[in-house]
């Protein structure tokens, strides 16, 4: 055996060959996921200090406002600007809204700094004819346009089949549309789509006969409340590009959120 190694060495000696000078490179990791999503759980940190992954980072969002960080540091992203609304697109968001049915009204543009802000809000009063905002709300116009149409197109259907083919929808309650902060109310870390006008959240649903659905855990849900509650949250990532539900976390145990942030490729997070 010796000896055919060594007949193979000399082989490959003489004839010139050689290791290739670079392997194979490696695969590119996949973008990271934008938009609202659920609060990840802190790993506990090993003793002795702070987490391994913790030591050595640089700290984050240099060039943002105080408690305005961000997990990835871009130059493009150190001044936070309002989106400015694409006017033809906007105008044809304004009559289809109309033509459904919903109640709003333009109102100014909306600057609060920080990049909190909206560049042509509407303020919502009922998202379809008897069907009402509760409260009112300020957001974009494709947020509202969204939220009218999946009222209309699956959360009616959805109610009259679970309470009856009488049951009809009076109004969506929310609590929050839109209001300057980040993410999930939190001190630190990305600004929050509500801050921008895409968001809103749904807190209960009431009925014209007086009964309330609220927005909680309905995973293990029998009866057809739990069965309603996971059909329209299922059937909103339809219309929005964002949908967390009390099954995310805990910072929506009690309300479904929805947004409309634009994703590469189309991408949509519901969970």
């Amino acid at each position: 055996m010796r000896a055919v190694g060594a007949i193979l060495m000399s082989a490959l000696v003489l004839s010139g060959a050689t290791l290739p000078k670079r392997g194979p490179l490696p695969v590119p990791r996949p973008e990271a996921v934008q938009g609202e999503q659920p609060t990840p759980t802190p790993k506990p940190a090993p003793e002795g200090g702070r987490q391994a992954s913790e030591r050595g980072k640089v700290e984050p969002g240099r060039g943002l406002p105080p408690g305005w960080k961000d997990d990835v540091v871009r130059p493009e992203e150190t001044v936070l600007k309002i989106e400015t609304e694409e006017p033809k697109a906007y105008a044809s968001c304004l009559a289809a809204l109309k033509e459904i049915g919903a109640a709003f009204a333009e109102t100014a543009r909306v600057d609060d700094g920080k990049g909190c802000g909206i560049d042509k809000p509407i303020r919502v009063t009922s998202v379809l004819p008897g069907v009402a905002l509760k409260p009112e709300g300020v957001m974009r116009c494709e947020t509202a346009l969204a939220l009218a149409r999946w009222t209309r197109e699956t959360a009616t259907p959805a109610a009259q089949t679970a309470f009856g083919p009488d049951a009809r929808l009076s109004a969506l309650n929310q609590a929050s549309t839109y209001v300057c902060r980040l993410r999930n109310n939190a001190n630190t870390g990305k600004i929050s789509e509500h801050a921008r006008g895409n968001a809103v959240d749904i807190a209960s649903f009431s009925l014209s006969d007086g009964k309330t659905i609220e927005i909680q855990p309905r995973d293990e849900d029998g009866t057809l409340t739990g069965a309603f509650q996971r059909a329209v949250t299922a059937s909103a990532c339809l219309y929005f590009k964002t949908v967390l539900d009390p099954g995310s976390d805990a910072a929506h145990e009690d309300h479904l959120h929805l947004d409309v942030i634009e994703r590469k490729n189309g991408y949509r997070y519901c969970r």
